[in-house]
């Protein structure tokens, strides 16, 4: 009940705050079960937006340190959906929690740079989105998501790729290109979106 009101308010208040335009609605999938949406990151806002846009229970990883401010933060981001992974190592807990979310027929979010870009430009992916897909065997959805220039109703664009199909993630784990290669497939499909973005203002 809680995420349910809460996800309305926040829905509510960033149609307020932000115009938001998307596109490829028709990629987004309808069957039940977990998918994992891949996004590019260059704002706090992303993970908010992802969930307004695409009207789905879902979980995402939030630097550890967010989990430490206040206990009523903390609260409120557990209820939402954030559960904590230490970055700048391969932090298996936190790949577990995703894997279990997706077995449990959630959404996963998940931005394959694995940080926030300062300007705008895709950075290279880590090897936690492949991972995850191949031992989930779940279908991706690529995701890039640009803003506008600040000011009241600032202008967002979320542009929806078509599905990367499970059976795509069948590889072995163990082997390094593997992973690397599936990394830079679904990066590669984020950065064609980008490309294909229309400029707004």
């Amino acid at each position: 009940m809680f995420y349910e009101i809460a996800r309305g308010l926040v829905s509510a208040a960033f149609h307020i705050h932000f115009k938001i335009k998307v596109v490829g609605k028709e990629n987004i999938p309808t069957a039940k079960g977990g998918f994992i949406i891949a996004s590019n990151h260059v704002s706090n806002n992303d993970p908010p937006m992802v969930g307004v846009v695409f009207k789905r229970k879902y979980t995402f990883m939030a630097k550890e340190e967010l989990f430490h401010i206040n206990p009523i933060f903390t609260w409120v981001i557990k209820k939402l959906g954030a559960f904590p992974v230490k970055r700048g190592s391969k932090d298996m807990s936190a790949i577990d929690t995703a894997l279990e979310s997706l077995q449990n027929g959630r959404t996963f979010v998940i931005f394959p740079e694995g940080t926030r870009s300062k300007d705008g430009e895709l950075g290279k992916p880590k090897s936690g989105v492949s991972l995850i897909a191949a031992r989930a065997k779940a279908p991706v959805v690529p995701v890039f998501v640009k803003y506008g220039r600040k000011r009241f109703r600032r202008r967002v664009l979320v542009s929806i790729g078509e599905v990367i199909p499970s059976e795509e993630f069948d590889i072995d784990i163990a082997d390094k290109r593997q992973i690397r290669s599936i990394s830079e497939k679904i990066m590669g499909r984020i950065a064609q979106l980008k490309a294909d973005a229309p400029e707004i203002d």
